[in-house]
């Protein structure tokens, strides 16, 4: 019994720190899917080669965060392993086998239900947040409740290919604005950043676009292949933003004026 509650509490402890470096590192400007993407992988050491660690490993403050998640979820990693083999080797706590994995299962179904809580959620963050601004030098902001992220709209990430309707473009030229897309920024192949470009940069085959929109024109626009094709489903994305401004401006509540 003794083993199983140790490998429970491992668990729990181990997807605590995973949420609070989840937060950690949303407060250093990453997305919260790649902060949580890249906590777990960082945590249990695997995924944490893929191209997109370059944004974590090249940040300083990203990089201490994913430093203590390596050292904490190694030795994470074996404690559960060994409390793991005890549970079932172990012949001196009177339980069998059946009761072991019934207990070992029910506890794993109630700590994914807490891990997957969003009350939890909200209480751990403004835990966080609060030990965060008061403890360390992080610019703690809620990111998503200041762009509203939250509903239909997101903040993205998105990779220009060779064959992409984007690439060798003017950003003046695709008219994201027309489709409810602002560009926030642009990364580079060769790792230089621009910040609010202007409508004369050229986008090119490696560059990534910081975007912030609605989600189903985000998804569009990542799918969308050079070609007449991708004109004519622009054009189509161009109409459905008119049509979402439009019922904006009616459900518009203005202040009243003379006030």
């Amino acid at each position: 019994m003794i083993s199983i509650i140790s490998l429970l509490i491992v668990v729990f402890l181990s997807i605590l720190i995973t949420r609070i470096a989840t937060i950690a590192l949303t407060h250093t400007g990453m997305t919260r899917e790649a902060a949580k993407f890249q906590a777990r992988s960082a945590f249990s050491g695997a995924g944490f080669t893929t191209s997109e660690s370059e944004k974590v490993v090249n940040h300083p403050v990203r990089r201490k965060i994913v430093q203590l998640l390596i050292l904490l979820g190694n030795a994470g990693i074996i404690v559960a392993v060994s409390s793991l083999i005890l549970t079932f080797v172990s012949e001196g706590e009177g339980l069998g086998l059946g009761v072991k994995v019934v207990l070992l299962v029910s506890g794993m179904v109630l700590l994914w239900g807490i891990a997957s809580s969003q009350w939890a959620d909200r209480q751990l963050s403004r835990y966080v947040n609060h030990l965060l601004s008061r403890y360390t030098d992080l610019a703690v902001r809620d990111y998503d409740s200041l762009l509203h992220l939250a509903g239909e709209y997101r903040l993205a990430e998105l990779a220009i290919q060779h064959a992409d309707w984007l690439n060798d473009k003017r950003l003046a030229e695709t008219q994201l604005r027309s489709e409810g897309l602002n560009v926030l920024g642009i990364k580079r192949d060769n790792g230089q950043y621009i910040g609010n470009p202007e409508g004369d940069t050229l986008l090119g085959d490696g560059d990534t676009l910081i975007v912030y929109g609605r989600i189903d024109a985000i998804e569009a626009l990542d799918r969308r292949r050079r070609g007449e094709a991708g004109d004519v489903e622009h054009n189509k994305l161009v109409q459905q933003q008119n049509a979402v401004l439009r019922e904006e401006r009616r459900t518009d509540t203005p202040p009243d004026e003379s006030a």
